[in-house]
């Protein structure tokens, strides 16, 4: 049976950890807590540096911190991967159209890695 994931779990950890979210604001080199609550009520989605400070911070992959939202996205890329090999399939053999649908394929047959246990 599949665990329903959190877009993320970012206030879990924090918790965790004990920190407040003035000091991971601090630690994302915000000027306070405001932009860390936002992040934490899913009212905000962090930007690209802010993901990578929190997996320097919590020592966490980013896939395992915003768990639903990587797995959201990875049956999003791979839908779109499937309709990509399909329009393929009428466009004339060449070099690069092997590498594509090689490409492609591993996408469409990658499969999510268990829920890791943290």
């Amino acid at each position: 049976m599949a665990r329903h994931r959190l877009q993320h779990y970012l206030r879990t950890y924090r918790r965790r950890f004990g920190l407040s979210q003035e000091e991971i604001a601090r630690l994302l080199g915000a000027s306070s807590g405001t932009k860390v609550s936002r992040y934490e009520s899913f009212k905000r989605h962090p930007s690209v540096i802010a993901v990578f400070a929190y997996e320097i911070i919590f020592n966490k992959p980013i896939r395992n911190l915003f768990a639903g939202a990587y797995n959201a996205v990875r049956r999003d890329v791979q839908d779109r991967a499937k309709e990509l090999l399909k329009a393929l399939e009428t466009e004339v053999a060449n070099p690069r159209k092997s590498l594509k649908l090689q490409l492609l394929q591993a996408i469409v047959e990658s499969k999510p890695e268990p829920p890791g246990r943290d």
